[in-house]
């Protein structure tokens, strides 16, 4: 199970030999293990991966995610046979009972609201408003208080004329953070031997990643917590590099401090065994600690 997040910033051609990928650009070559990365962010239009390199990195369950002309992510790769899918882990996730996904969905929402809320207790915004609309969260969340919450959620860490989805510096960095969190998720479902299309509450027939769209939302808080203390006016490198870095961000995860994406790794199979009736009861606590992470990278070329 790879660790590093490898970042493609510039003119660059990516090999494999020998068990190592190789990146070449004009400062040098460099060679990382390909058992050691768990992200590969080709972060340029000007790399060339040649396909043995994708071929070593996709059998070894490595995500490598492609930017465009605006440095958003635009595509990733996902593997088609992972050596842990068969057919009766497809059964169970076509027949997964209703009654568990609303169970589940219900404690996603709950522990994202939970967090927004630590998000802006930190932040010293106020969040009775939140907690007020967080009261009224059923089974299934039917009245969608997740929507509710959000709208006055980001009102409130960023500014009272912040709007989600806006053309702006901030939203664009959230995006990213949330794209490099989406593909940490996938990763895990994939090498779970599960589809990322069937989701429990997303059901977009043009998202390739209900699932992950599901299972990430207890986690979207780390990176708004991030981007709320940074001040910048464009989408530069260093927030690039400090949102991939947010994997190796600590959190406490159940009770116990991990980092981010180890989290990650025992969040979807925690959620996927309760989803595949492989155990009881689903825990799902994630809290914040006080320390803002800085922008240091692993495996930047």
């Amino acid at each position: 199970m790879g660790w590093r997040t490898v970042v493609v910033t510039q003119h660059a051609k990516v090999s494999y030999t020998s068990r190592q990928l190789v990146v070449q650009t004009k400062d040098g070559i460099s060679e990382i293990p390909v058992s050691d990365i768990q992200v590969l962010l080709i972060s340029t239009l000007s790399a060339v991966v040649t396909t043995a390199a994708i071929n070593a990195l996709i059998q070894n369950n490595a995500k490598i995610i492609f930017t465009g002309k605006n440095g958003q992510p635009v595509c990733e790769t996902v593997g088609y046979y992972p050596g842990t899918r068969d057919a009766g882990l497809l059964v169970d996730q076509f027949n997964w009972p209703q009654n568990r996904k609303d169970i589940l969905w219900t404690k996603i929402v709950s522990q994202k609201i939970l967090m927004q809320i630590q998000v802006c207790e930190y932040l010293e915004k106020g969040s009775t408003d939140l907690a007020d609309e967080f009261s009224k969260l059923e089974i299934g969340d039917v009245t969608n208080r997740e929507a509710v919450i959000a709208r006055k959620y980001f009102s409130l860490v960023f500014n009272s004329k912040f709007v989600r989805h806006g053309f702006d510096p901030i939203n664009a960095a959230l995006n990213y953070g949330y794209s490099i969190l989406l593909s940490a998720i996938d990763r895990e479902v994939v090498t779970n031997g599960y589809l990322t299309q069937l989701g429990v509450h997303h059901h977009n027939e043009g998202n390739e990643f209900n699932l992950g769209s599901d299972l990430m939302e207890p986690f979207r808080p780390v990176i708004d917590f991030w981007v709320a203390h940074q001040k910048f006016k464009e989408l530069t490198p260093d927030i690039k590099f400090g949102l991939v870095d947010l994997l190796n961000y600590e959190v406490k995860y159940n009770g116990e401090i991990t980092i981010l994406r180890n989290a990650l790794t025992k969040h979807v199979a925690a959620c996927l065994n309760y989803l595949s009736v492989n155990r009881d009861d689903i825990e799902i606590k994630v809290e914040l600690t006080d320390e803002v992470p800085n922008n240091a990278i692993n495996g930047h070329v």
